[in-house]
């Protein structure tokens, strides 16, 4: 029995690119498009040219896809004068797509007040720009913006205008929840009401995010009817967002529901690059990932509760709905106070270390941690520490540089400028070294004092020179004036490798300290460098 196709359109050029804070470079675009076209998406939306001089410029380009189909998008000619003579049309008409995606008015209240038009007259300009492009050889694409509150207002008049593109060639009709304020049985309702007028392979969803329901719009909309489905990597858009591919590429494909009934151009070694394509995203934008995000998230096959791994390690089907690896992601053993023996197992297991359920230090690491974690510490996100622990108490982890004591001060100068000095005594082989460094904080300073120092650290030079901090987090655990402060430091290195390591005190410089101790501690430790005499 054959299936049915689904069409996949990505709109992150476009519109996510209204996302607030958001602007994409013509190199990041590119980089985007490769990565979608590497994917299978069937339409990647570039932008609007005409618009602004980048995306003009950005359509000028031969991208060389070789999976999706290149469109450009824009609007509906205007009232008052020909398609021909539309300078707008004509742009879209001259961009080097083959595919062009226009937004048209689809609710009579926007008709009326927005273009300040009759219903009439937009009708016409409907048919008549569908008709230019469909005569100038272009898949012609109608975006029937606010289509769902247009037909809840006047279904009949929403109607028409979808029907004034379809029947002039239009090939796909878009509805769009332009507010994101429609629920998944009225977009249900809707859709089946539409298949009525116009066959569903020529309709398509365009969900926004507003109340939390734009994918099982967009899966409303399939079930119903539509067969294109458009939104953005991670749902980027305007205000809430779009519907977020990263989730709904992975259900067509991998759910048996959808899969045993429809196809999509992505194939099943392509869908294992998905949780790549998100992660490109969020490192373009310089954000750090929504670690919470289905299919693609860090902590999307992450198990935390003791009996939860012991399930898992079982049969993981029992707490995870798809095998990680088939989106590219991985499962994660959370190692917290929450932990069992199970967990401790399955994570050292992961970080190579082979050890008898029965030695007695795994019961002294599961207490260690759970002792840890009651005075503040948390191993959830600081893998980096926890394995340090681990070896530690299992006597597999080489003495490295030691800390023999530190100075840190802040001090404002009659310039206003604040500045931050440190003072570390290192000691490595026996032999003692004074580093010191000035930075912005007095985290900064002593990170400076030890790396911009490691000449010194002969031994340790080449190992640290890459060492680079990326992010540093203070969280107070409690108020007062006995507070306690956790301090999570994010680190990385020319491999591409980020780590996470925490330090708990009363004193938020020797938290920091501690976190980045263990820093250094670990990025030695996976290099392989050489033990301390």
């Amino acid at each position: 029995m054959s299936k049915e196709r689904l069409y996949i359109f990505d709109t992150t050029l476009r519109d996510g690119a209204q996302t607030q804070g958001v602007h994409f470079s013509i190199d990041e675009k590119t980089k985007i498009a490769h990565a979608l076209d590497n994917l299978g998406v069937d339409y990647i939306e570039g932008g609007w040219p005409g618009a602004n001089p980048s995306d003009t410029e950005f359509f000028q380009k031969d991208l060389n896809l070789k999976n999706s189909t290149f469109t450009a998008f824009g609007m509906t000619k205007k009232t008052g004068r020909s398609a021909e003579n539309d300078p707008g049309l004509s742009a879209i008409l001259n961009s080097n797509t083959n595919a062009v995606c226009l937004v048209g008015k689809s609710w009579d209240f926007h008709v009326d007040v927005a273009l300040g038009i009759s219903n009439e007259e937009n009708l016409d300009n409907i048919k008549e720009t569908t008709k230019h492009f469909v005569k100038n050889n272009k898949e012609f694409m109608f975006d029937a913006e606010h289509f769902f509150d247009g037909y809840k207002s006047n279904s009949k008049y929403a109607l028409e205008c979808i029907k004034a593109a379809y029947d002039n060639g239009a090939k796909w009709i878009i509805l769009c929840d332009t507010n994101g304020g429609t629920l998944p049985h009225e977009v249900s309702e809707i859709v089946k009401d539409v298949t009525k007028h116009i066959p569903g392979n020529n309709i398509g969803i365009h969900a926004h995010n507003d109340t939390g329901n734009a994918v099982a719009n967009s899966i409303a909309a399939v079930m119903s009817g539509a067969r294109q489905i458009q939104g953005t990597i991670n749902g980027l858009g305007e205000r809430c967002g779009n519907a977020n591919l990263m989730s709904l590429i992975p259900t067509f494909h991998l759910k048996k529901e959808f899969s045993d009934k429809f196809e999509i151009n992505i194939k099943d070694k392509n869908i294992k690059h998905i949780t790549q394509c998100s992660r490109l995203l969020d490192e373009i934008l310089n954000r750090k990932p929504n670690k919470h995000l289905p299919y693609v998230g860090a902590a999307a096959f992450s198990h935390k509760g003791g009996l939860h791994v012991s399930a898992v390690q079982k049969d993981p089907k029992t707490y995870e709905h798809i095998n990680p690896e088939d989106v590219g992601n991985n499962r994660n053993i959370v190692v917290s106070d929450q932990s069992g023996r199970s967990n401790i197992m399955s994570r050292l297991k992961t970080i190579g270390i082979e050890i008898s359920e029965d030695d007695p230090k795994i019961k002294k690491l599961l207490e260690e941690v759970k002792d840890r974690e009651f005075i503040g510490y948390s191993y959830d996100g600081a893998d980096a520490s926890f394995e340090l622990l681990a070896r530690r108490i299992i006597a597999e982890i080489p003495r490295y540089i030691s800390i023999k004591e530190y100075d840190v001060s802040v001090t404002k100068n009659n310039l206003d400028k604040i500045v931050s000095k440190a003072r570390a005594k290192l000691e490595v082989d026996g032999e003692k070294i004074v580093c010191e460094g000035e930075g912005n904080g007095p985290v900064h300073a002593l990170d400076n004092a030890i790396r911009n120092n490691v000449d010194k650290l002969e031994k340790y030079s080449k190992y640290l020179k890459d060492l680079k901090l990326v992010d540093y987090k203070v969280r107070i655990l409690n108020t007062g004036t006995e507070a306690v402060t956790r301090v999570s430091i994010e680190s990385t290195d020319s491999k591409g490798k980020n780590w996470f390591t925490i330090g708990v005190s009363a004193n938020i410089i020797e938290a920091s300290f501690r976190a980045l101790i263990d820093s250094l501690d670990y990025k030695l430790f996976k290099d392989n460098a050489p033990a301390s005499n």
